[in-house]
C-alpha cells in the first residue's frame, strides 16, 4: 500500500466568523498544498475540513500519517471519543448531540478507508509544515476580509 503525508491546519477569525483551512499533501513523490475558506464558522469546523479536504485529496487507499495541532481532532482517534460517540448514537459524554456531526461522520469514513496514523503536533511551534499550513489557512481569511 502506499504512503502519503498530510499536514493540516484550521484557523477562525472570532470564533464563530470567517474561516480557513489548509492542508499540505506528500504523496507519489509531489506535495501539494491547498486551503479553502467558509464565511461563518468555527475553528473546530476549520480544522475537521483541513483533515478531511486532505484525505480527499488522496487518489487511492493508503497509509496515512496526518499530523495537526488540533487536540479536538486528533484526540477524538487517539483517546477513542469517537467509539464513544457511535455506542451513544453520536452523543457526547454529557448525552448532547456531539457537534459537527456530519463532518465528524465524513473524517470516520476517510479514516475507514485509508490506514491513518494520527499525530499531535504542538501548535506555532517549530514543525514546520504546520507552520506553513497556520499561515495558508490564516492567509485565506485575510484575503477574504480584504475583498
Amino acid at each position: 500500500m502506499k504512503k502519503a503525508v498530510l499536514y493540516t491546519d484550521g484557523a477562525c477569525s472570532n470564533n464563530p466568523g470567517m474561516g480557513g483551512w489548509a492542508y499540505i499533501l506528500r504523496f507519489n513523490r509531489k506535495t501539494t498544498e491547498n486551503s479553502g475558506f467558509e464565511a461563518e464558522t468555527t475553528n473546530n469546523k476549520m480544522e475537521l475540513m483541513a483533515v478531511i479536504k486532505g484525505l480527499e485529496a488522496i487518489p487511492e487507499k493508503c497509509n496515512v500519517e496526518v499530523y495537526s495541532d488540533s487536540a479536538y481532532v486528533v484526540n477524538a482517534f487517539l483517546e477513542d471519543w469517537i467509539s464513544s460517540w457511535k455506542k451513544r448514537k453520536w452523543r457526547n459524554s454529557e448525552g448532547k448531540p456531539v457537534k459537527n456531526l456530519e463532518l465528524w461522520q465524513r473524517l470516520v469514513e476517510l479514516s475507514e478507508f485509508h490506514k491513518v496514523k494520527w499525530n499531535k503536533v504542538a501548535g506555532h511551534s517549530d514543525d514546520e509544515l504546520n507552520n506553513r499550513c497556520d499561515r495558508l489557512a490564516k492567509a485565506e481569511i485575510l484575503n477574504h476580509k480584504e475583498n
